[in-house]
């Protein structure tokens, strides 16, 4: 099955399930559907950013500071979290993630839910070759600015989540 045919989760506004369609279907005809970031920090407190393959159905070769993705229909948001995460860090047994907070992304690419999540990972990662192009650890400073100077094209969802959580993270100080 590719990744287009696999059956996803259709919310509204309000992330209540209407319906369920392909994942194809959803990113064509702009449905709202449900995803999972996770932001992981190595043993040293450094964030794992990635650049996305080319063959990714959404923002190809786009960098990110998140791993994650959407959520297969009856899916929870928990537990696409340690799937996504495992996966793409080609890592098993991984804490759980730690849920933050949800938001409704709305911009380039569609539209849908997002529950921020944040994991510290201190195994070997071996990210998975059809999701990570690229990869490395940089501290919360090197991807601030990173982000400020605008030389990566960052994935527009993660970045959104990156300033939200930025914004949470300075309200809980």
């Amino acid at each position: 099955m590719s990744a287009a045919d696999e059956v996803l989760d259709v919310v509204d506004r309000d992330d209540r399930v209407t319906g369920q369609a392909p994942r194809g279907e959803v990113y064509a005809r702009g449905l709202i559907h449900r995803c999972a970031f996770v932001q992981v920090r190595d043993a040293e407190g450094r964030i794992f950013v990635h650049r996305r393959t080319a063959s990714k159905l959404v923002f190809p070769s786009y960098y990110d500071m998140f791993v994650g993705g959407v959520l297969g229909a009856g899916e929870s948001y928990a537990q696409a979290a340690l799937r996504e995460a495992e996966e793409e860090l080609g890592v098993w047994g991984l804490a759980q993630p730690t849920p933050l907070f949800k938001f409704l992304y709305e911009g380039p690419g569609g539209a849908w839910w997002s529950y921020v999540h944040e994991v510290r990972c201190e195994l070997p990662v071996a990210p998975q070759a059809s999701e990570v192009d690229w990869h490395t650890h940089l501290t919360q400073e090197e991807l601030d600015r990173r982000v400020a100077d605008g030389e990566w094209a960052w994935v527009p969802d993660g970045l959104e989540a990156y300033r939200r959580l930025r914004a949470h993270t300075r309200s809980r100080q």
